[in-house]
């Protein structure tokens, strides 16, 4: 139930920072997406049906999306060089409106939400007989 929540959160935060405030998502963040709105569905299904096996299909697209969003992260923090990627015809990667509220990173939000859901559904799984 916790994951579904972070999952949920994170598709409805990104829903708000592209329809609400208007910003277009970098071509990593719509990879991003790929993985994050999936996971919201699964999770939801899962929770409230109650069933187990979920983290066959939710696991992968949450490591996925870890690693799209570390990689993001590092690109961002200038910690790879922006030239190993480049974000296309679209918004850039690293530039100032990657940065929530003024403080807060969207790709580092982004890592952060999956690791959580990552850590959650870990923990699911070894409740489960």
């Amino acid at each position: 139930m916790g994951a579904w929540w972070v999952a949920l959160l994170a598709t409805l935060g990104a829903l708000f920072v592209g329809e609400v405030m208007g910003q277009a998502p970098c071509e990593l963040c719509w990879y991003q997406r790929i993985a994050m709105f999936p996971l919201a569905w699964i999770l939801g299904v899962a929770a409230f049906r109650g069933t187990g096996g979920y983290n066959w299909y939710a696991l992968p697209l949450a490591a996925a999306g870890a690693g799209i969003a570390a990689f993001h992260s590092l690109i961002y923090f200038e910690i790879l060089p922006e030239t190993i990627h480049r974000c296309g015809a679209g918004p850039s990667c690293t530039d100032d409106a990657m940065v929530l509220f003024g403080v807060a990173p969207l790709p580092l939000l982004s890592l952060a939400a999956f690791v959580i859901i990552i850590a959650l559904l870990a923990l699911s799984s070894r409740k489960t007989p």
